[in-house]
């Protein structure tokens, strides 16, 4: 009984040491300097030093020394141009994940005290990396299912022939898009909407395109993705049924 004891402690031991290190790379994200850090860097544009240590609230020496062991945990990545240093969420695989946190620390009412126009904006619309978050995110993504244009496949998300269709007729390069290693197509939950919103590089491209057509712009600081009056009667157009939106032009 003792040895059969044991050689379950010894099993489970094993199983524990080849387990992901969750709890090292959540102390990492954990720290509120560097949580405030990777959420500016959310907005998806590349942030100086500088920039970051403001967003935190530390000192610049203090800055650089969280974000040496973000880059070390692969968390963000870094490029110097001139005498300035950039830095940037690491990927989408990284984006990903932060937004996931965001949406548990919502889910379980770990929110902070920080009303105002700017959250209200936020949850309007905003920049989840590269792509649309937020209540027009969302409704981008339920029109896009509704529609048929994007659909559910075995291992996620794809593009109907009628889907891909509209969005070459829009000027999105689908092939190019496919050809990337990046997801093509996929559900991101929203963390304030608890809904999905559309990632991977099309939930990218659908954002340049509402960029690109004037729709909305970037706010200057944070996150916020600001449509104007005529841009969101243009967006709300773009996600109407194909018979709407030909009658509205007609």
């Amino acid at each position: 009984m003792q040895i059969e004891a044991s050689y379950r402690s010894i099993c489970y031991c094993s199983l524990v040491k080849d387990r992901p290190d969750i709890s090292s790379l959540a102390a990492i994200i954990g720290d509120p300097a560097r949580a405030n850090m990777l959420s500016a860097l959310m907005s998806g544009m590349a942030l100086t030093a500088g920039e970051l240590a403001r967003e935190a609230g530390v000192t610049a020496q203090t800055a650089s020394s969280h974000l040496a062991k973000l880059a070390d945990a692969g968390l963000v990545a870094m490029t110097i141009q001139g005498r300035h240093r950039y830095f940037r969420i690491a990927g989408p695989h990284v984006a990903g994940a932060l937004e996931g946190l965001m949406e548990l620390a919502v889910r379980v009412g770990r929110l902070r005290t920080r009303p105002g126009p700017r959250d209200a904006a936020m949850r309007v619309a905003r920049v989840c990396y590269d792509h649309l978050a937020g209540a027009k995110g969302v409704a981008l993504y339920d029109a896009m299912i509704d529609q048929g244009l994007v659909v559910a496949k075995g291992d996620g998300l794809g593009v109907s022939a009628r889907g891909r269709a509209r969005f070459v007729a829009e000027g999105v390069a689908v092939d190019a898009l496919q050809a990337k290693a990046r997801p093509f197509c996929l559900a991101c939950l929203d963390w304030s909407e608890r809904r999905p919103h559309l990632a991977g590089s099309l939930g990218a491209a659908l954002l340049e395109l509402v960029l690109a057509r004037d729709w909305a712009k970037r706010a200057k600081n944070g996150r916020a993705i600001l449509f104007t009056e005529s841009g969101s009667r243009a967006f709300e157009a773009f996600l109407a049924p194909e018979i709407r939106r030909h009658a509205a032009q007609g």
